[in-house]
């Protein structure tokens, strides 16, 4: 849906509370769209990679998983561990 800029003008508050909202607006002229009209939304910051270094501990078997686990995953529920 277009909102002819007349109307725009005439209704920008209202507009402006629908875009807060999270709405995104189509501005035209004569039918014709011309620009869009979407929420602000604050810049991100870049990613710093190594924020977390020295405040994350990974236990050493970390990448080791147990028989059990891995049946259980599979499907095989008869596994004597699960009794």
């Amino acid at each position: 849906m277009v909102i002819n800029v007349y109307e725009a003008k005439t209704h920008l508050s209202k507009l402006l509370d629908r875009v807060a909202e999270g709405e995104e607006l189509v501005l035209g002229k004569a039918g014709k769209p011309m620009a869009r009209l979407v929420p602000y939304r604050e810049a991100r910051q870049p990613r710093k990679p190594g924020r977390l270094a020295g405040k994350i501990w990974i236990a050493p078997d970390f990448r080791e998983t147990p028989e059990d686990i891995i049946a259980a995953f599979e499907g095989d529920f008869d596994n004597e561990d699960w009794e």
